[in-house]
């Protein structure tokens, strides 16, 4: 049977605001990517992210992200490989001290943001995440983005001894290159459940994606990421987990197959 994750960022509220629909949407998923303050989230929010997770049965992630709160960590910032690799262990070191305070793992490190998507095919940056995840713990699973800098994450993630997850996102649209497109482009961020389902089990079944040219991108996936930010997330995440069910794809945490 084949198998796959499915995992949302979550963990995003910050002292008194709350962002995102973390108790509800944790209960369809089965990993997340949990904020680690330098973009959202705070200690306390992270304590209870982690606790939410450990009572629903999902792999926990960290989700290290550039120090920029006011942008929400999507701005990009001119920071040395050096300063990156110093701000993934010490946002790492923070999400495992919560998790062995509760007792449970760290599954996997997932880069937020602009950190994320300016890591993308960038080999210096690659190496650099790569680098510092290892340096932390080689049991960590290294998520990143999948299409054509797949190999080549591959090749970095195995010279550093650590396993690397590549994933797709229903519920955002593609530049031809592979890329997301940008949130500040109309229909970036698809709103109507109905078509992040068809596209998410297109993305689970055959490995491919629709790009914004009508293109067809293939590409290794493990994961499906549903933003918890989204206001349909609840309904998105809910009905794709469903019908992946019945395709006959099994839902897991992705290190019981990575």
């Amino acid at each position: 049977m084949k198998k796959i994750d499915l995992n949302c960022d979550m963990g995003e509220s910050f002292g008194v605001y709350t962002l995102g629909l973390d108790s509800e949407v944790i209960k369809h998923v089965t990993s997340a990517n949990i904020a680690c303050g330098f973009h959202a989230g705070d200690p306390g929010v992270m304590h209870e992210t982690v606790k939410l997770a450990k009572e629903n049965g999902v792999g926990v992630g960290a989700h290290p992200g550039y120090p920029d709160l006011m942008g929400f960590g999507r701005r990009n910032m001119a920071c040395t490989p050096e300063e990156v690799r110093d701000y993934i262990i010490y946002q790492v070191g923070a999400m495992k001290a919560f998790c062995t305070a509760l007792g449970v793992p760290l599954q996997h490190v997932k880069p937020h943001g602009s950190l994320y998507n300016t890591s993308v095919g960038n080999e210096v940056l690659i190496r650099t995440i790569a680098g510092a995840i290892a340096s932390v713990d080689r049991s960590l699973i290294y998520l990143t983005l999948g299409g054509a800098q797949a190999p080549l994450v591959k090749r970095i993630a195995k010279e550093a001894g650590i396993r690397v997850a590549y994933e797709a996102f229903p519920d955002r649209a593609y530049t031809p290159d592979g890329r997301l497109a940008s949130r500040q482009q109309p229909g970036a961020v698809i709103e109507d459940p109905k078509i992040a389902t068809e596209r998410a089990l297109r993305m689970a079944k055959e490995g491919r994606i629709i790009a914004t040219d009508g293109s067809v991108l293939e590409m290794k996936i493990d994961t499906l990421c549903v933003h918890g930010d989204n206001p349909s997330a609840v309904e998105h995440v809910r009905e794709i987990r469903a019908t992946l069910e019945a395709a006959g794809i099994e839902v897991v945490p992705m290190n019981t197959f990575i």
